[in-house]
């Protein structure tokens, strides 16, 4: 059978999965929808944890980015993973024994003020909107190359599978689904990897490939700084961003993941206090199989990309360069007629320059999304047709699981922050239910729109969901639970300077929204993926000059932060 025959199968056999668990798991209250019953024991939380936070980002587009940007691109691996510890020490055990259902409702009640509490919907929306969008993007890239469709009517299949078991099962449906999901997704990322690591280094274990030798006897990274160098590029292992940058992308991805209301509130879908701590060490295992994995998987892929296509004729290409040419991710232009594939680094003026003087170059002729590097990557060792369609039903893994976290944020932020807590009170159960399907229905339709018009490639659009993240969140949730002094209006005042600062710098310098700019023009050298460490300094400035010039908390809130933070009696948590 060929790679589209098996991925019908493949992808077939686990959308079956996903929509029975959700006919089976779906939600029959409300509690049920917003926090899975509360009964979620901690391997399967852990499990499904860890298929939430790895999203479509993680599986696809870290180790492409990774691949492109060598060294460069370790922030985002040190980033997203020393923030999850950062998440499971300092806030999921405290905000567990808190027991709200969502963290605008954390931040409703601990700042005793329904105007926190819409500002912390409004930021909530914002961050998991910018974050589901790099999912969708991810759904679309999967299902145009492997089945054959048009990005837009990927992104299409893909909401209607997340609206199915999202809007049905609510987060008791999400939670299994995502235990499934997680399955998946780590078998499709590591048996491609184990079985190129073998070819490649005789090693059967990526980990350790990644630091061996190929088959001539060098060091596979020697070996890639070599063929980098030769093409103009920086050597793989060096790095070119500033260290202020590299500083401020990893601390604001640190912060950012643990300010993450979708993975947050899955702390709350344990029955006690201890079993969330001991559901964010079995995440951590979970993750750490995955998040180890990827620099060997970039440079597998990047040498072997490099080793096929780097000036052979086009002619003798491969058969995934006209398969991934097909969905416009992949181009190829003969710009000096020899009918070879230059590929060269067109930034490197001095290196240009010596290269077209002595082949006759007039730029470089690959141009190759970073995406695919993971999808295509079995295809470019010559693995077995099942393989390469098992690597796309982890990415649909990875994305749809991610995805259908933040969607439920979004819905319960509808549902319960706006709708239950301050507009209709006395809203009935039915009634609220209701409501948080009506959101969802909402958010699946936004977020197909944004998967349609991205705004950049997935990992970009990632970082910059934990940047909002990092801005607006995790300051109030820090300082609401270590800081008895912290009052509504200094929490209020530092989301909304926060966010609305790293919104700003974004639209500019991203978006090119504002009058634009270059990155000669960044703030202290620093990227918009790393503004959010300054957005965030900002928050937390603000927020505790305000506290102290206004009144402080009643008496009742600052109990109420003295004993979360008691670990005596935590083996128990108040519901509601």
């Amino acid at each position: 059978m060929d790679v589209q025959m098996w991925t019908f199968i493949i992808v077939g056999l686990t959308f079956a999965l996903y929509i029975g668990i959700a006919i089976w798991a779906r939600a029959g209250s409300t509690k049920e929808f917003y926090i899975a019953g509360g009964g979620v024991p901690p391997i399967a939380n852990g499990m499904a944890t860890a298929a939430d936070w790895m999203s479509a980002a993680s599986f696809i587009s870290m180790a492409g980015l990774i691949s492109f940007t060598g060294y460069d691109g370790s922030v985002y691996l040190m980033g997203w993973t020393g923030g999850y510890v950062l998440l499971a020490l300092l806030l999921a055990p405290y905000l567990r024994k808190f027991g709200k259902f969502t963290v605008p409702d954390f931040i409703g009640d601990r700042y005793y003020s329904n105007v926190a509490r819409t500002v912390a919907v409004a930021c909530a929306i914002i961050v998991s909107f910018t974050y589901v969008a790099g999912q969708m993007r991810g759904v679309g890239v999967v299902f145009s190359r492997f089945l054959e469709v048009d990005i837009n009517i990927g992104v299409m299949i893909g909401m209607a599978i997340v609206f199915f078991y999202a809007v049905m099962g609510g987060m008791r449906g999400i939670t299994y689904t995502q235990v499934a999901q997680y399955c998946v997704l780590i078998f499709a990322y590591m048996v491609p990897a184990i079985f190129i690591s073998l070819a490649m280094t005789g090693n059967i274990i990526p980990q350790l490939g990644f630091g061996g030798t190929a088959a001539d006897g060098t060091y596979l990274l020697d070996k890639l700084d070599g063929l980098h160098t030769e093409l103009g590029f920086a050597a793989y292992t060096s790095g070119t961003k500033s260290m202020i940058d590299v500083f401020c992308i990893t601390f604001a991805l640190m912060v950012g993941t643990a300010g993450l209301p979708h993975v947050i509130v899955r702390f709350f879908t344990v029955p006690k206090v201890r079993d969330a701590r001991r559901s964010a060490g079995w995440a951590l295992i979970f993750i750490a199989i995955l998040y180890t994995s990827a620099p060997a998987i970039a440079v597998f892929a990047r040498t072997n990309m490099i080793n096929t296509v780097a000036d052979k004729n086009y002619s003798e290409m491969p058969a995934w360069v006209s398969n991934w040419e097909k969905t416009g991710l992949l181009t190829w232009e003969d710009k000096n007629g020899d009918g070879k594939v230059q590929y060269y680094n067109d930034k490197n003026t001095e290196f240009v320059a010596g290269i077209a003087n002595t082949k006759g170059w007039k730029g470089n002729e690959l141009k190759i999304d970073r995406d695919i590097m993971v999808l295509a990557n079995p295809e470019i060792a010559n693995l077995p047709a099942w393989v390469i369609a098992l690597v796309a039903a982890g990415g649909l893994a990875a994305a749809l699981s991610t995805a259908a976290g933040l969607l439920l944020v979004i819905s319960t932020a509808i549902s319960r922050d706006l709708i239950k807590m301050q507009i209709k009170p006395n809203i009935s159960e039915k009634g609220e239910l209701m409501w948080a399907r009506i959101g969802a229905v909402f958010a699946v339709l936004v977020a197909g729109y944004f998967g349609i018009n991205p705004p950049g490639f997935v990992a970009a659009t990632v970082a910059l969901a934990f940047g909002l993240a990092a801005a607006s969140f995790f300051p109030a949730i820090v300082l609401g639970v270590f800081d008895k002094r912290m009052n509504r209006e200094g929490a209020i005042a530092g989301m909304v300077v926060g966010i609305s600062l790293m919104l700003f710098y974004m639209l500019k310098y991203k978006l090119q929204y504002f009058g634009g700019g270059t990155a000669a023009d960044w703030w202290l050298g620093i990227s918009p993926e790393g503004f959010g460490t300054i957005a965030m300094v900002v928050n937390m400035v603000v927020s505790i000059v305000i506290s102290r010039m206004t009144a402080p908390p009643p008496a009742h809130v600052q109990e109420i932060v003295e004993n979360i933070r008691i670990p005596s009696g935590a083996g128990v948590a108040q519901d509601h």
